[in-house]
């Protein structure tokens, strides 16, 4: 690999680790965010689905865009203005101000994650080996240290505006001077040939006589993608409130969840990569939605914080798989048009979020919290009956050439 994928490879990284930190800074706080602004609980849910929703019609935008502009620059402005809304978020009092850093914050994050995306699959194909759980893992790095530095402000009691600003003042200039080694493009590991047929295949994905087909071949991976962000929206959005009002923590240990969850998803992505080379994407899968499936179990009949957090540590384990692999399939399914495909793949990102946290929140109140856990809980099973949509695909362009899916990354092809 040349100094330039290198490069490029590492800024990515960054890129996701200073998401992941942003995004916990920003989920681990909603107890302090609602006592400051005086949000309701009945008025939280509204709040809180709002920035998956804008988020949505970002990713929406970020596919219109990346036909005129790279991806690399799209990430390289979209990341300033999620740091930036962060600190928004900790510095207004009323809720008007509320609304405005947290609608930025959607907009902004639907095409800093659509973008990062892109440019993993890019990188992923020019390296021809599973590298895309590496950076969520950093992903899961930056929602380790976001979640201690929370941990650190509930602990000494520091104004939000005073917990984020250091550290946007470190990630806002870092993240922008790294920006300038992103690497667009995956195709120098494809033959030139192979690379027009696979183009020429996925024009038709704008096309009517296609749209079917693209509907059916994508439509296993958005539910996959939708049911893991369930679960995920719940461990960020409600892991939190769960301790602190259903297992009777304190508000300083209430913090901790989010971050046992984060270092398990981790641990998971750490050695992921290894795991999908070695058995494929299909068995990762399942094994990931078994273990998560447990851990919603665990935590629905916690006695206690600490069994909480044994439940919570399952959860990263076994989600941590899902959403790096659903990614990498879709890139493999249209190697021609891999950004339009997970652009659209993106959105149920957030559709994910849209559900997770409203239907928690609902079920909680109507119901109760522990109950409500049983839902991601099922929705997280439901994975096992898609699994196979991640195994190696047979012929589907009519050339004569197979095109593994994710299953067989590392074994000479490549995906996100």
């Amino acid at each position: 690999m040349t100094d330039v994928l290198r490069r490029g490879r590492a800024s990515l990284a960054f890129s996701f680790f200073a998401q992941g930190a942003t995004f916990a800074l920003l989920v681990t706080r909603i107890p302090a965010i609602q006592d400051r602004y005086g949000v309701s609980d009945a008025l939280l849910p509204a709040f809180l689905a709002a920035v998956p929703i804008l988020a949505g019609v970002g990713s929406v935008t970020t596919e219109q865009l990346v036909r005129r502009i790279r991806p690399s620059r799209l990430l390289r402005w979209s990341q300033p203005v999620v740091l930036l809304a962060l600190l928004g978020v900790g510095s207004g009092d009323r809720l008007v101000e509320l609304a405005v850093a947290l609608g930025a914050f959607g907009l902004a994050v639907g095409a800093l994650d659509a973008s990062m995306n892109m440019l993993g699959v890019s990188l992923q194909r020019t390296y021809g080996r599973s590298i895309m759980l590496g950076f969520h893992a950093t992903y899961s790095l930056g929602g380790i240290v976001g979640a201690s530095l929370a941990w650190v402000g509930a602990h000494w009691h520091l104004s939000l505006f005073v917990s984020y600003l250091p550290v946007v003042l470190v990630l806002l200039p870092a993240a922008f001077v790294g920006s300038r080694w992103y690497v667009d493009g995956g195709a120098a590991s494809v033959p030139e040939a192979d690379v027009d047929a696979e183009a020429a295949a996925d024009a038709e994905v704008g096309k009517g006589q296609s749209g079917a087909l693209v509907f059916r071949l994508l439509l296993p991976l958005c539910l996959v993608m939708t049911f893991a962000y369930i679960g995920d929206s719940t461990v960020s959005n409600w892991s939190a409130k769960y301790l602190q009002d259903v297992l009777g923590s304190s508000e300083q240990l209430a913090t901790v969840p989010y971050n046992v969850y984060m270092v398990m998803t981790l641990v998971g992505r750490a050695v992921g990569d290894f795991g999908v080379r070695r058995f494929g994407a299909v068995a990762a899968v399942r094994l990931g939605a078994v273990v998560a499936a447990l851990g919603f179990a665990v935590v629905a009949v916690a006695p206690g914080a600490w069994v909480g957090m044994l439940g919570f540590t399952l959860l990263g384990l076994g989600l941590c798989v899902l959403v790096p692999q659903t990614f990498a399939a879709a890139g493999r399914l249209f190697p021609g048009a891999s950004d339009a495909a997970i652009a659209r793949l993106n959105i149920f990102n957030y559709v994910g979020f849209l559900i997770g946290s409203p239907l928690v929140g609902a079920l909680g109140d109507a119901w109760n919290y522990r109950g409500a856990m049983l839902v991601p809980m099922v929705l997280v099973l439901a994975t096992l009956g898609y699994a196979r949509s991640f195994a190696p695909e047979p012929d589907r362009y009519g050339d004569g050439h197979e095109r593994p899916r994710t299953a067989d990354v590392g074994r000479g092809s490549n995906g996100l």
